[in-house]
């Protein structure tokens, strides 16, 4: 397992996102994530490609872009150009998911499909096959700072079933309420990228809060 710290800049202070991804990288960040709302999707805005192509000049990690908007095809090619490493869209917002997922890859971009709590895993039984990635939201998105929500963890392991019984694997990502006290949980049971916003950014020091984070995450995998 290729176990990877996804810290999330919807944490980080907004004046100063340049800075935040430093930290986060000096703690052995992996990946940073981007959250993308558009206050439809989700009850809240955030950030456009034009920040992302900002973020992609100064980071020296992938981003991995999560797409929480209304109408994610109208918006791949932005956010491809922009320096997104990774894209995922939620399965509730696409019509057409394979020719989403097909779209993105065909920009060398990895694919995900998103999640939501109350999403069945069986959503994704068609498209199984072709996605990079998989993540699983643990909270309602929109906001950070929620809390996990209990019995994720069998969730997780349902969609890493799901991808072996197709023969893929793509890693398991989870999104919500992460922190050192359920992390190796999350591992335990098939997460692979951990994304962690107030665990990290609403800390003293988010460098040594990534530290403890994966430090945390390991024991998962024992």
């Amino acid at each position: 397992m290729n176990l990877r710290i996804a810290p999330s800049i919807l944490s980080a202070d907004f004046a100063a996102l340049g800075d935040a991804v430093g930290v986060a990288e000096a703690g052995g960040a992996d990946l940073i994530h981007v959250d993308v709302m558009d206050g439809h999707f989700v009850p809240n805005l955030t950030i456009g490609p034009l920040v992302v192509a900002a973020l992609a000049r100064v980071a020296r990690v992938p981003l991995d872009v999560h797409l929480m908007i209304a109408d994610p095809d109208r918006y791949v090619d932005a956010f491809a150009d922009a320096g997104a490493a990774m894209i995922s869209v939620h399965v509730e917002t696409v019509t057409h998911l394979h020719r989403t997922i097909a779209s993105i890859k065909d920009r060398g971009v990895q694919a995900g499909a998103v999640l939501n709590p109350s999403t069945h895993v069986s959503a994704l039984g068609e498209i199984a096959r072709d996605l990079d990635f998989v993540l699983v939201m643990s909270v309602n998105p929109g906001f950070g700072g929620q809390s996990f929500i209990d019995g994720s963890e069998a969730k997780i392991a349902r969609v890493r079933r799901l991808l072996d019984d197709a023969g893929n694997p793509a890693a398991v990502e989870v999104d919500g309420g992460v922190d050192c006290s359920n992390a190796a949980r999350v591992v335990a049971a098939g997460a692979e990228i951990l994304v962690a916003g107030a665990a990290v950014f609403g800390t003293s020091d988010p460098a040594a809060a990534t530290r403890a984070l994966r430090a945390a995450a390991e024991r998962g995998l024992n």
